[in-house]
């Protein structure tokens, strides 16, 4: 699968991503914020600090990486990360039904 579209909705705190199917699926900017996989983010969580945003946390911009993904720049100022197409799949399945994230 594939994304065709985003569409960020600041108001609500949300991500809307479309995949190629036609399906949609949310994210809020909290779950963005939190999944970030920048080599800090990462750290933490392998030394076992799950990182925990802020519900008040916005998603201030969505920036192409080639053609294989997103960086996001979130209110706190954190744009370090790079969401490939399959890792924002990956977490609105997991979202979806609960795990924590890895």
């Amino acid at each position: 699968m594939s994304i065709q579209s985003i569409s960020n909705h600041p108001a609500r705190g949300m991500l809307e991503i479309v995949l190629d199917s036609g399906a949609s699926r949310t994210l809020t900017h909290a779950t963005l914020r939190e999944g970030c996989r920048c080599a800090d983010c990462t750290a933490l969580r392998r030394a076992g600090t799950p990182l925990q945003a802020d519900g008040a946390i916005r998603l201030l911009a969505v920036e192409p990486v080639g053609a294989y993904g997103v960086q996001l720049v979130f209110s706190d100022r954190h744009d370090r990360g790079i969401y490939p197409w399959i890792y924002l799949e990956q977490l609105s399945d997991r979202a979806a039904s609960g795990p924590p994230l890895p």
